[in-house]
């Protein structure tokens, strides 16, 4: 493979206007939900268009031509954990008008994670974000939500949503809801559909100028001696407990 090919999938690591998308599962879904893919490369095409046909019919017939082919050895040099189903791609990260998320009428919530650390766990976040039908997730702290690793994690899955990182929430008409221990007991009363609902890191939970922000405080019922739940649990818990 060129130096040039491995550069510029290298250099899309880092880009914070890109997405790579590591895996057929991640390319998968940003098709199915409009990303705009740049290039993408596989060991394997026609073994993509095979997949497509089991697993995503809405796809089948059109993912090997789309696809410039790579030997296995040219694919482990793009990225650093070369996917089972011999596919990377890049694509290009959607704006997100963050007014706009904050405005939407839709009876669907908000995730905001305070400052999470863990890029797996993040995706994970997204991943149970999108199949509940959420609004949107945003995070703040140093850590970029569209990180590959989180991309990996949330299979594709950010396309389907908007997924952001902010500084700050602006103040806006949805009510902010803090997950915490300290709370009313999730299920005693409802969840406004429009909420944002936040999530602190498993070690540190929120912050107190978050705390003292929000309209309500809501705690995950557990077993007397759990302390906490993995993050991306606690978000699923929250999430599924409207629909139930």
């Amino acid at each position: 493979m060129s130096d040039p090919v491995v550069q510029r999938y290298r250099a899309a690591r880092r880009d914070r206007d890109l997405a790579l998308l590591e895996g057929f599962h991640a390319l998968k879904h940003a098709l199915r939900f409009g990303a705009e893919l740049l290039e993408a490369v596989s060991s394997d095409p026609g073994e993509l268009d095979r997949l497509a046909a089991g697993l995503a019919p809405d796809l089948a017939g059109t993912l090997a031509e789309r696809t410039a082919p790579v030997s296995e050895q040219a694919l482990a040099e793009l990225v650093p954990h070369a996917p089972r189903t011999g596919v990377v791609a890049i694509a290009r990260r959607p704006a997100v008008d963050l007014a706009a998320v904050l405005a939407d009428g839709r009876q669907a919530p908000v995730v905001l994670l305070e400052d999470p650390r863990t890029m797996g766990n993040m995706g994970a976040c997204v991943r149970v974000a999108a199949a509940a039908g959420a609004a949107a997730v945003l995070t703040t702290g140093s850590n970029d939500p569209w990180h590959p690793e989180a991309l990996r994690g949330a299979a594709g899955l950010h396309f389907a949503l908007p997924v952001s990182r902010l500084d700050s929430l602006p103040e806006g008409d949805r009510p902010l809801l803090a997950i915490d221990p300290e709370g009313e007991r999730l299920g005693e009363s409802e969840l406004d559909p429009r909420a944002i609902l936040a999530f602190g890191t498993e070690r540190y939970g929120l912050s107190e100028e978050l705390l003292e922000r929000a309209d309500a405080r809501l705690a995950i019922p557990m077993r007397d001696g759990v302390s906490s739940l993995n993050l991306a649990t606690a978000v699923s818990a929250v999430l599924f407990s409207r629909l139930l």
